[in-house]
């Protein structure tokens, strides 16, 4: 039997220190409960499913309850899921109004003869998937609106921003189940403030998430213009062919800010289980469970 692994995170930005135990109590949550399941046989790519609906569920993160608005006022969210094994995923993009995003990639996959669908076109597909539709102010928290009231009328802000107050974060998983299979998972609502229809690095293949039992699997998180232009999570997966898990997280963090100036970070699992990951933000969260199935939940702090 193979080392069963899963790691996630719930983001790479500023996470304010008086809000850093909800991001370690969330992705906690998703390690804890998925893993034990993982160990038990489950396959990967339901282990990244079931800890991306976890953490999507969180309020404390920026996926499902507690996306960031656009520039609307709306939310609109994003996801990916793939499976290593047979290089088959499924993606959404703008959709609204779903509290699990992942799930619905996971039926584009899984349903259909495509791999991505996007704005009003994955909004129809969720109702024929009978998806329960969920009103604006379900998804909508007191601190996102209290975000969205501030930098409405800032002619200063961008999308670029990196360290806003808003401490959420794009989340996702990795895993690698006793069959050796691995399967990667990310999931968001995207940057404040953004234009009605923006699709960062997060649904895209390669840039938000891939996996291949080949080479390895990742999610990223970050600024997704810049993540997209160097497709980070391949990029790293191609490094793991030739460096160790933690090597080559880090020199693909590296490849992003020394080609586009990109601000981000990474998680990752080789075809052996061995975790990778790096950011070049202020901070990251992230939990995985170690060689003895205890989870090892925490804020790593870089630099920037």
């Amino acid at each position: 039997m193979n080392k069963v692994s899963l790691i996630v995170h719930g983001g790479a930005w500023n996470i304010p220190e008086e809000l850093e135990a909800d991001h370690v109590k969330g992705v906690h949550q998703a390690v804890a409960e998925v893993f034990p399941r993982l160990r038990d046989s489950l396959p990967a790519l339901d282990a990244v499913e079931a800890a991306v609906r976890i953490l999507e569920d969180d309020p404390t993160f920026d996926a499902g309850r507690g996306s960031r608005l656009n520039a609307r006022g709306e939310i609109e969210l994003d996801a990916i899921i793939m499976d290593g094994a047979s290089l088959n995923l499924g993606a959404v993009a703008a959709i609204q109004s779903v509290l699990r995003p992942i799930t619905v990639a996971r039926m584009v996959m899984e349903r259909t003869e495509h791999c991505f669908l996007v704005g009003t076109g994955a909004q129809a597909f969720t109702r024929e998937m009978d998806v329960p539709q969920q009103e604006a102010s379900e998804l909508l928290t007191p601190r996102e609106l209290a975000l969205y009231q501030e930098i409405q009328n800032d002619p200063s802000f961008t999308t670029r921003q990196p360290f806003e107050p808003s401490p959420t974060g794009t989340v996702g998983a990795v895993a690698m189940d006793q069959w050796g299979n691995l399967a990667a998972a990310t999931s968001t609502g995207g940057t404040p403030r953004k234009l009605p229809g923006r699709v960062g690095d997060s649904p895209l293949v390669g840039a938000g998430a891939y996996a291949d039992n080949a080479c390895g699997a990742a999610s990223a998180t970050g600024w997704g213009e810049a993540i997209m232009k160097v497709l980070l999570s391949k990029t790293a997966c191609d490094l793991l062919k030739d460096h160790p898990a933690m090597v080559a997280a880090q020199m693909a963090v590296d490849f992003l800010r020394r080609r586009v100036q990109g601000l981000g970070g990474i998680i990752l699992i080789n075809p052996l289980g061995n975790y990778g990951f790096a950011h070049n933000t202020t901070k990251m969260a992230f939990a995985y469970a170690d060689s003895s199935g205890q989870v090892v939940a925490r804020i790593h702090a870089g630099q920037v």
